[in-house]
């Protein structure tokens, strides 16, 4: 498999990071309308934009491929007990190195998104502690996004 490469900055395309041991993964998710799914994911994220017609866009998003179709939206519930929080069920996210994620929370909250979760931490001082912030697209898809120090603790135990 071909190495996997994203923009490390979404000003200065030239800097990239190999994105590997990765195997993607396809989500398709519905979405309300394309505009504003293409402004969202494309210019707050840094997703690059892939194939589309008139009622469907690909993007890849952190190596990931991600298909956004016209159509009901699923609904969510907090139902979701993690920690102090209830959280969006179901929804998606993306675990990045902690410097990243900084780096998107700063960009999301100096764009005025509003968080279902602001940006905090999680577990702190436990195993598997991580940075976390929930927010909706503009069709109401709930998005988590974690944030870890050393990905080695993303599935720690101890």
């Amino acid at each position: 498999m071909k190495a996997i490469f994203m923009p490390i900055n979404q000003d200065k395309t030239s800097e990239y990071e190999e994105i590997l041991p990765l195997m993607p993964f396809h989500l398709a998710m519905n979405v309300k309308d394309l505009m504003s799914t293409r402004s969202f994911y494309g210019k707050l994220f840094g997703a690059i934009e892939g194939r589309s017609t008139s009622t469907w866009v690909d993007f890849n998003l952190f190596g990931h491929q991600l298909s956004f179709h016209l159509g009901p939206v699923v609904q969510t519930d907090n139902t979701g007990c993690v920690g102090d929080h209830m959280v969006p069920m179901p929804h998606f996210g993306f675990v990045l190195p902690l410097a990243r994620w900084q780096d998107l929370a700063n960009r999301l909250g100096q764009a005025g998104v509003v968080f279902v979760i602001p940006p905090s931490v999680r577990f702190k001082g436990e195993a598997g502690e991580q940075w976390v912030m929930f927010l909706t697209d503009p069709s109401g898809n709930p998005i988590e996004i974690k944030g870890f120090e050393d990905l080695e603790e993303v599935f720690s135990t101890n």
